[in-house]
Order: C-alpha cells, then structure tokens, then sequence
C-alpha cells in the first residue's frame, strides 16, 4: 500500500518536522509535487505532498495565496523547506495553513526533496507490483477454475471470492448463475456487459459495495469465450440432433434402429416421451440455435427442425416445461409461441408426438395444447404425399393476385371455407355484398382451376390452405 502521510511524516531518515496545529490522516500519498509557482494549482491534481522553499513567497498576501491555491487543489499537506530563501515556516504561510486545516511540516536543509520523492515512489512501486503480482494470481485462479471441470460456476464462485461479494451472470434477461442468496433488490449493484457476439443482453453484475478491480476484466473475457464456445456447441449439437429427427419424423429410419440412433442422442424412447416445439418470429429464428434453457432444463435434449427449437422431454414435464420456456422467450424479447404433443413410448410415437405438436401451434396462443391430428398432418406424416407442391400450385396464383391488387381472395376462401361454403355468412363476416363474394370465388376459379363450390375442389383447397399454415 502507499505510503500515508502520518507514516511519511514519521520516517526517521527525513527528520521532518510537523508545524502548525492542523491534524495528519492516515492517507495514502498519491505523488510527491515541487514547486516554486505563484500559483501551482494548474498542476495538481489532488492527493499530493507539496514541496515548496517559499522562493518567490516574499509578502504575507503572496503566502497567503500559496497556501490557498495548494489547498483547493486537494493536496494533503505542505512540506516548506528552509535554510535558503526562509529560516522557518513564515508565521502567515502556516496561519493560513491551520486556517484551513492544511497539515504543514518543515523540511530541513540537510533533507533534499529528492529524498522524499524517492519515498513516496518506491511506496507506489511496491504497491503497484503487489497489485499486479495479486491479478496475476487472481488470473491463475479464474483459468484454473474454468478449465478443471467447475466450469462458469466454479469461476463465478472463485471471482465472488477474490471481489469479496456477491455476483450475478445473466444472459437473455435470465440469471444463469448467482453466488450468496442473489437476492437483487435492496441492493446496488455494479453491472458489466459481457460480449458473445450475440444479441443476449449478457450482464455481469457485481454487488456493491467492492473494490474496483482489474481481475473483473480478466473474468469478463474468460466468460466472453466460454459463454461462445457454448453457443457453437450447442448449435453444433441442435444440427445432428436435428437431422435424426428429421430423418423419424420423415420415416426415413423406424423401428429397433431409430430407437437406437434416438438413445444415442438421449432420447430413450422406451418411456413415453413428449415433443414440445418453440417458434419465434422469422427474424429472431436463427438464435434459436445457439438459446440456452433455464438452468435447471439445460440437460434436456434439443434440436433445431424446420428453423424451431424442438425439445424431447419425459410425458410428465410436457406442459411444464412448455409454460416455463413460453415464459422464458418473451421475458427475453423474443415473440414466440410454444406447443407440444402428447406422450408417447417408441420411434413411432415420438413422430406423432411432433405433428400434434406442430399443428398444435396454429392456434397461435403463448402455449399451445395437442388436439386430435387433422386429416393434413395426417398426410404430411408422410413425404411420398406432396402437400407442399399441392399448396403451390393451389394457392401461389391466389397469393400473387392479392399482393398486387390487394384484392383479399386469400381471405375470402379462407372464410367461404370455414363458414362450410355459406355466401352468406362470408359476406355478413367480411362486410360485403353477396354478389362482391361471388365475384371473389369466381376471380379463384379463373385463377386457380378449382372451384370452392365442388367438393372434391373444395378439399383440395382447404388441404393446400392447411398446408400453408403448417409451413
């Protein structure tokens, strides 16, 4: 630590001695300044002993406003060396001192200036190596923490340790880890952003009150990486996991083998098991790949199917968990809705589990519960069905007209189909005259081929609008 100004005071070898009657602290002394200016206050900064043999201090009024201009600098104390210019301390130099509580010392002739300076600065020396040789340690600790198994835990332990107090990592506006009770009310806190290259608003927060320290930026770094090489990891594992599903979904692989590729990846499909589908606007999908769970869900399995988080997870927790990762997306900024299926044992299960579940979000709630499965997601179970092409080819012309006339006829059919063909009802819902709805079903004749008013085209076009909504 550097050196007060009480213990400088008190240093044999200088033989300073204490005049005046303003009381020393115990300080720390920041630098030793010299100086014979009239006015030195351009070049203080506070904290310093101020060495000065009253040169040009020849009048009352100029030691006067010396030892002003030294105090509203926020200097410690006024060392006045005598012998040249002043035999002693001159009597309203040290007035105006203890006026203003300013500690005032004499410096013998026979002490050189130097002497103190050279004091002062092996105290910061020293001071400052202890400080570097302490990070340095505090460094090994940290990497030592992070890479012998205890991971981000175990290195936010060891940081709270080193900072004596508490601390709090959060990411997407969850808490990931806190030492002590992590109770953040009642609290000031210190919070620093920790950058992944993500848009996760990730905060270190420090509990106040702590000593600021350099080790704070070390660990912000050594949490940077590993908070990112998490996040390649994970979206590492989400594309194989992917892939497999994608592969039962599809019914590219069954049986004893898919059972088997499944356990593999931690899925056992022996028990009963529920697939829960999260889904967030298209321009905030891709941090779907690299999204952490809420701690306590962080083992389960996940994957990235379709651009939507798909979670496998026992029957039990289905509708839990969905609630809980609702409720965690939208605390993060994210405009999602979740869904999930029902519980199922077996590879084949697992494919239904996931139609329930994908069809389930449709409903377009926060958190979506499994229905019987429509006769659509029945046939899209299967890949020899070419919905998708059926729904291009039904409906793209449709889509296309209205883009460019904003002639409504994608929502006209919509509501003809789900008002069982009722003219009627469909211009009672959308404000029209009956004659306007004809106009519009005919207008879909001309562009589609199918006519709404025949069965067999009416089912082929209520299959495509369904397999548009389930895209």
């Amino acid at each position: 630590m550097a050196i007060t100004l009480s213990a400088l005071l008190a240093a044999p070898a200088l033989k300073l001695q204490r005049v005046g009657t303003s009381p020393v602290t115990d300080v720390p002394v920041q630098w030793v300044a010299v100086t014979e200016l009239e006015d030195p206050q351009p070049f203080l900064s506070g904290g310093e002993v101020v060495l000065t043999t009253g040169l040009r201090q020849k009048s009352a009024t100029s030691q006067r406003n010396f030892v002003k201009r030294v105090h509203a600098s926020g200097a410690l104390a006024v060392g006045f060396g005598t012998g040249l210019s002043h035999e002693k301390v001159p009597s309203a130099f040290l007035d105006q001192a203890d006026e203003l509580g300013l500690p005032v010392f004499r410096v013998p002739y026979e002490t050189p200036f130097i002497a103190i300076g050279k004091i002062v600065a092996d105290s910061l020396s020293e001071e400052h190596y202890a400080r570097l040789e302490n990070l340095l340690k505090g460094h090994q600790v940290l990497a030592s923490a992070l890479l012998g198994g205890g991971g981000l835990p175990q290195l936010l332990r060891e940081l709270a340790a080193l900072l004596r107090t508490d601390v709090v990592l959060s990411q997407y506006g969850t808490r990931l880890f806190a030492t002590g009770s992590g109770a953040e009310q009642d609290r000031e806190w210190h919070r620093v952003p920790v950058a992944t290259g993500l848009k996760d608003r990730c905060t270190l927060a420090i509990a106040e009150p702590y000593e600021r320290d350099a080790i704070v930026a070390y660990a912000q770094s050594l949490i940077s990486v590993e908070l990112s090489n998490q996040a390649r990891r994970r979206a590492s594992e989400r594309a194989v996991v992917g892939q497999l599903l994608q592969d039962v979904v599809r019914g590219t692989i069954a049986g004893t083998d898919a059972a088997a590729r499944l356990g593999s990846a931690g899925i056992d499909t022996v028990r009963r098991q529920c697939v829960v589908i999260a889904d967030v606007a298209t321009g905030q999908r891709r941090a779907l790949r690299t999204l952490p769970l809420p701690g306590k869900h962080d083992d389960v399995v996940t994957a990235i199917l379709d651009d939507r988080l798909v979670i496998a997870v026992p029957e039990s927790d289905g509708e839990s968990l969905s609630r809980e990762i609702s409720e965690y997306l939208h605390g993060a900024g994210f405009t999602a809705k979740v869904g999930f299926g029902g519980g199922y044992a077996q590879p084949s299960g697992l494919r239904w589990s996931y139609f329930e579940a994908r069809e389930s979000l449709t409903r377009g709630q926060a958190v979506n519960r499994p229905d019987r499965l429509s006769l659509t997601s029945l046939l899209m179970a299967s890949e020899d069905v070419p919905l998708a092409d059926l729904a291009s080819e039904a409906l793209d012309p449709v889509a296309a007209f209205d883009e460019r006339h904003g002639a409504e006829l994608m929502l006209t059919l919509e509501k003809y189909l789900a008002l069982n063909g009722s003219v009627a009802a469909v211009a009672d819902v959308l404000q029209l005259h009956r004659n306007t709805v004809r106009y519009r079903l005919q207008q879909i004749v001309d562009l589609t081929g199918y006519d709404p008013s025949i069965t067999a085209d009416r089912v082929h076009l209520y299959l495509a609008l369904n397999v548009r909504g389930l895209r």
